[in-house]
C-alpha cells in the first residue's frame, strides 16, 4: 500500500458560525456581486476590474475540474444564514512541489473586520495538512494589504521574501510579500496556551514528554499505523499507536490503557515486549518514546478517535509520512521483520 496523494472529495467544513463548502455553478451571481467591488478586487492579483459576470461562472467550472483532478480545492464561505460572503482555496503544487500548496482568499467588504478570512483560512489549512500530505502552505499578499499580512502572521505564517506581482485590476506590478507555514508552526500559533507556545517565551524551560507506543504485528508481519486526525498537532502524519504516560503510571499500564482508548482492543501486559526507544528534541520540548512489540490482543483495531488505520509491511513504512520522533524506529523494525 502506498501513501500517494489521490483526489479526494471536497468536504463541507464548519468553522464558528460559518460554513465552507465546495463551489456550485449557481454561486456565480453571488460571487460576481461580492467580488466586483474595488475594495476587494484591488487586493486580488488575477481579477480584472470591472469583473465580468461570465468570468465567475467560468472560474467556478474550472475550480470544480481542478478538484476532480486533485489539483486545487476551493470553498464558498457561507454565513449563518447560508449567504455566500467570500471564497477560500488551496492550489496544490505539482511534481517536485507536490507537498506544497498556495493559499488564497477574499471576503466581501461588508464582512471585513469580523474574523471571517482568518477563521476560513485557518480551517482550510488545518484540513489540508491533515488530509493532503502537505509539508508547507504558502501565501502572497500585497504590501499595502496590511490586514492580510497581519492575518497570515497570526496563523503562524512567516515572511520568506518580497517581490513584485502583476495585479490586473491595478494595471501593473505591485510590491508583495511572500509567506510560508508548516504544520508545527500553524499548530503552535493556534494554541497559545500550550506548553509549546509558552516555551517560546521561556526557552530555557524545556519539558520532557514521555509517551509509549506499540508496534502491533499481524500474522503477515504487517505493522499497524494510525494517522493523526484533524485537530491534533501533526495531523495527517502516521504513527505507532500509543500515547502519553500519566504521572506515576507504569509504561505497560499506560500502553494497555492507550490501546484500548484509541483502538478498542484489550492487550495483556504479558503480550507487550520491550523493543527499543526513540528520543527527539522538538523545538520547544524533548520527547522520549519506548516502543513495544505486540502480536496478541483481543478485538479488532478500530480508529475510535477518528484516526485512519493502515496495516503496512516493514519495507513500505517509508511511504507513510511520520513525525520526526518515529523515523529512527524504522530501521530496527525492518531488520526484525
Amino acid at each position: 500500500m502506498s501513501a500517494l496523494r489521490l483526489p479526494i472529495a471536497s468536504p463541507t467544513l464548519a468553522v464558528g458560525t460559518f460554513t465552507l463548502r465546495a463551489l456550485k455553478p449557481d454561486d456565480a451571481s453571488a460571487i460576481h456581486a461580492r467580488v466586483n467591488d474595488w475594495n476587494v478586487i484591488r487586493m486580488l492579483s488575477r481579477l480584472p476590474f470591472p469583473y465580468p459576470a461570465d468570468l465567475a461562472a467560468q472560474w467556478i467550472a474550472e475550480t470544480l475540474r481542478q478538484a476532480r483532478e486533485g489539483r486545487a480545492y476551493h470553498f464558498a464561505i457561507l454565513d449563518s444564514s447560508g449567504q455566500l460572503i467570500g471564497c477560500v482555496g488551496l492550489t496544490l503544487g505539482q511534481g517536485a512541489q507536490k507537498n506544497a500548496a498556495s493559499l488564497g482568499y477574499w471576503v466581501a467588504h461588508s464582512h471585513w473586520g469580523q474574523g471571517v478570512a482568518r477563521q476560513a483560512a485557518c480551517r482550510v489549512c488545518r484540513w489540508a495538512f491533515a488530509h493532503l500530505g502537505l509539508h508547507t502552505i504558502t501565501a502572497t499578499a500585497a504590501e499595502d494589504n496590511a490586514a492580510s499580512c497581519a492575518l497570515l502572521g497570526r496563523l503562524g505564517f512567516r515572511q520568506t521574501g518580497k517581490g513584485e506581482q502583476s495585479f490586473m485590476a491595478r494595471g501593473g506590478k505591485v510590491p508583495v510579500q511572500h509567506f510560508t507555514v508548516t504544520q508545527p508552526e500553524l499548530d503552535a500559533a493556534l494554541r497559545p496556551g500550550t506548553p509549546e507556545a509558552e516555551a517560546q517565551t521561556s526557552p530555557v524551560q524545556r519539558k520532557l514528554l514521555l509517551v509509549v507506543a506499540a508496534a502491533l504485528l499481524d500474522p503477515d508481519n504487517r505493522i499497524l499505523l494510525a494517522q493523526r486526525p484533524e485537530g491534533k498537532a501533526l495531523a495527517g502524519l502516521w504513527e505507532f499507536p500509543g500515547g502519553k504516560v500519566e504521572p506515576g503510571e507504569e509504561l505497560e499500564t499506560a500502553l494497555v490503557r492507550e490501546l484500548y482508548e484509541e483502538l478498542g482492543i484489550d492487550v495483556g501486559r504479558a503480550c507487550l515486549t520491550p523493543f527499543t526507544f526513540a528520543s527527539h528534541a522538538y523545538e520547544t520540548f524533548d520527547l522520549l518514546m519506548p516502543l513495544y512489540l505486540c502480536r496478541q490482543w483481543q478485538g479488532t483495531p478500530q480508529g475510535r478517535e477518528g484516526q485512519a488505520l493502515a496495516w503496512v509491511h516493514a519495507d513500505d513504512l517509508a511511504s507513510y509520512p511520520m513525525p520526526p520522533a518515529d523515523l529512527p524506529l524504522l530501521p530496527f523494525l525492518r531488520a526484525l521483520l
